[in-house]
């Protein structure tokens, strides 16, 4: 299973409350690098999702269906009035909860139990730790913090313990997140993430079932596509132009083909 997606998560929590604790009350106000969400939103959006584990809303009367985008929005919009120290307090209350449920999903028979994900795709339940592992590293280390936030706070440097289980959700979820876009793959890509977090993944032509396949390990392909794990997510969610940190080898057309066609969320 992905349990070191729990000692992650929690090493993201301990950087994220070394920061709460360091906004001032200028910066709680202030954009961050998400649209359309304040620093003070982006805490909202981490303590919605942990207060949902703990505290899940009543289901609607009439079924809605939305995305994962619409639905993170819906948790945060309400939370908009609230005064940073009451998101906070939020916080504090869920965590210990939303920590101990992610844990429990590391165990048979929910670990292996597939659930769909809203428009994201459907995953075994032990890979939510990685998903939010993904999300947590993202917001704070591109949204919130220099030099894509607004925040200079310092935190500890980046390392395969924080982001090791986001890039695994990355992949994991790049077939089926990307499915409308990614049949451009029709030769073998070779996605080559350096630094901490880092390794080698083969993108492979769709089956059947219309997703492609990523095989872990650099098989012969005909591009190579080379970038920092960090990087890779910000230009994998579009937060930034992968031209602007990925090294192309190989049948360059082929791989801008490939790399213009992925937008992770």
């Amino acid at each position: 299973m992905t349990a070191a997606a729990i000692v992650g998560l929690r090493a993201i929590h301990e950087d994220l409350q070394s920061v709460f604790e360091r906004v001032t009350d200028a910066e709680w106000g202030v954009d961050s690098a998400c649209a359309g969400w304040r620093v003070q939103d982006v805490l909202a959006h981490f303590t919605s999702n942990f207060n949902e584990m703990v505290n899940p809303s009543p289901p609607p009367d009439e079924p809605v269906e939305m995305t994962a985008e619409q639905a993170m929005e819906a948790l945060v919009a309400p939370r908009k009035a609230w005064s940073p120290a009451e998101l906070l307090a939020e916080y504090a209350a869920a965590r210990d909860g939303a920590f101990a449920a992610l844990t429990a999903m590391q165990d048979e028979p929910l670990a292996s139990t597939v659930i769909p994900v809203a428009d994201l795709g459907s995953y075994p339940m032990h890979m939510l730790a990685n998903a939010y592992c993904f999300d947590h590293y993202c917001h704070l280390r591109h949204d919130l913090l220099a030099p894509g936030g607004p925040l200079g706070h310092e935190v500890p440097p980046t390392d395969d313990v924080r982001l090791r289980p986001g890039i695994e959700w990355m992949i994991a979820g790049l077939p089926q997140m990307c499915r409308a876009t990614l049949g451009v793959v029709d030769r073998p890509l070779v996605l080559e993430l350096t630094g901490p977090g880092g390794g080698s993944w083969t993108l492979l032509p769709a089956g059947d079932d219309g997703l492609i396949t990523c095989v872990e390990g650099g098989e012969a392909g005909v591009a190579t596509a080379t970038s920092t794990a960090h990087d890779f997510v910000a230009w994998g969610t579009g937060r930034a132009a992968w031209r602007d940190s990925v090294t192309l080898a190989g049948d360059a057309d082929y791989a801008t083909a490939v790399l213009d066609a992925i937008q992770i969320i």
